[in-house]
């Protein structure tokens, strides 16, 4: 078994209790279903996130050709995915029994904390390559990590609820296409 094999299991792990975190709000979701008022962005987040943690696991397998590991390296591979999984535990609210549901509510209660977590996930992802590999990331998939990174600030600083939507809708459509392009085969 080399390095990788052995690393990942503990990755995968951790990707695995954050898409869990996001199955188990969808089924709460379901099960509420008379008491839940919906909100497209939270809906919208929690199926990127969904994505995005199966796109961190497919993109890891690009980690089995590398030989070099260092605690610190596998540490921060780790912290990606540890901030992942945070951010899918925040997406959703927990379902209290006979109680109403507010997805917008939600949303705005925890919206600061979830892009602020979402911003450490990406700087956290374009240093990853430089403490790994000692380069940073292609140009394509840094400007990626800046239209992120700008939409998540944005989301941060402003209450809007027009512009969440918008800006969600936008986040998909810029999901689909970067890994449309970056990420459509195994490295």
């Amino acid at each position: 078994m080399d390095a990788f094999s052995y690393l990942s299991v503990l990755l995968s792990i951790i990707i695995g209790l954050a898409m869990t975190q996001i199955l188990t709000g969808f089924r709460g979701l379901l099960l509420a279903r008379a008491r839940v008022t919906s909100y497209a962005p939270s809906i919208i987040w929690s199926v990127l996130l969904l994505v995005m943690a199966t796109q961190a696991w497919w993109a890891s397998f690009g980690y089995t050709r590398h030989r070099d590991w260092t605690f610190v390296g596998f540490g921060t591979v780790l912290l990606q995915a540890v901030l992942l999984y945070m951010i899918s535990g925040l997406v959703l609210p927990d379902m209290p029994p006979d109680q109403p549901v507010d997805l917008k509510a939600h949303y705005f209660r925890e919206r600061r904390v979830f892009y602020g977590l979402f911003l450490a996930m990406l700087a956290v992802s374009v240093s990853k390559d430089w403490v790994v590999d000692g380069s940073l990331p292609s140009t394509p998939n840094l400007a990626f990590h800046a239209v992120f990174a700008t939409l998540a600030l944005a989301g941060m600083l402003i209450k809007w609820p027009r512009f969440h939507q918008i800006a969600t809708a936008v986040g998909a459509a810029v999901s689909v296409v970067y890994i449309g392009l970056l990420f459509a085969r195994l490295a």
